[in-house]
């Protein structure tokens, strides 16, 4: 006994014959694997993945293991002397205060100012004045800090910032172009609806900015505010010559300066670089899928 599957409405027999077609052939296309982009994606991985584990492995072994020449070995036994050393060493606890610092106000400083100016241009980009900031804002994006190093350094001793609280504000100078980006594209996906009906209640500009945008804007402000993040944290050019004073240098510069004192002690300076990146790496892994779902979401219109 023969059994027919039913057609969909609207469709004949032959349509369903070549749909059916192509699904198979979609299915053998889909299980192929791309391995020209498979293999260099796996080159990408391991570029980073290599690095780490050396760090970690070098980090957790002796003076003795760490010049016997073999980067890869484990560990045997497992040491925390070079922690300690570098903990004492470098004024890890000082250095690590002021990075936070920094770090600190570079991300509440780039959300705030970057959602205000998106939240302007996103409402009045039939404007002139607007859409032309938008455009100029992008392009400071092609700019990168050592073309404008010689100026920032000389207007910052100026203006008295030569400390953490200016290299704080140039770091949010240079993340503002790309994170209005972020935030602009992502205002034009809520409805401006919403806006006019609290207007229509009596709301002022800043009571629907604070009271309704701001808080649709939470997906895209942990976005903005891990990359605000991660630009500061591993900063190196900027506080090294912004900040003045030695004393009150970020981990990145801390490092290079207390390179020599290290000489062959390849544990004490790989535990220092653990210690330096961990806090990045920790944030990153943990906020990883709001960083792709505020890219996502910003990217739909």
């Amino acid at each position: 006994m023969t059994i027919q599957t039913p057609l969909r409405p609207g469709t004949t027999k032959t349509g369903s014959i070549r749909s059916v077609d192509a699904d198979r052939t979609a299915g053998r296309r889909g299980g192929n694997a791309n391995w020209p982009v498979t293999v260099v994606l796996v080159l990408c991985a391991l570029s980073i993945l290599v690095p780490l584990y050396v760090t970690l492995t070098m980090a957790f072994k002796t003076t003795g293991q760490a010049v016997d020449g073999n980067a890869f070995s484990l560990p045997a036994p497992f040491s925390v002397d070079g922690f300690v050393q570098a903990w004492e060493l470098t004024d890890f606890p000082r250095a690590f205060g002021v990075s936070v610092l920094v770090a600190a106000i570079t991300v509440v400083g780039t959300i705030l100012l970057a959602s205000f100016t998106a939240f302007a241009i996103a409402r009045n980009w039939d404007r002139r004045l607007f859409r032309w900031s938008f455009f100029y804002l992008l392009a400071a994006m092609f700019l990168p800090f050592p073309v404008l190093a010689l100026s920032q350094v000389k207007l910052t001793g100026l203006a008295h910032l030569d400390n953490p609280f200016g290299v704080a504000l140039l770091h949010v100078m240079f993340q503002l172009s790309f994170s209005v980006l972020l935030f602009t594209a992502f205002l034009r996906s809520i409805p401006a609806e919403l806006e006019e009906s609290a207007r229509i209640d009596g709301a002022s500009t800043g009571q629907v900015f604070w009271r309704l945008v701001f808080p649709l804007l939470a997906p895209m402000s942990a976005t903005v505010g891990i990359f605000a993040f991660l630009a500061s944290w591993n900063d190196f050019v900027m506080p090294s010559l912004i900040t003045s004073d030695p004393a009150l240098q970020t981990l990145p510069v801390l490092q290079q300066m207390f390179q020599t004192q290290f000489s062959n002690n390849y544990n004490v300076s790989f535990a220092s670089y653990l210690m330096a990146m961990a806090p990045a790496i920790i944030v990153y892994l943990v906020t990883q899928r709001w960083v792709m779902a505020g890219v996502t979401q910003g990217a739909i219109k």
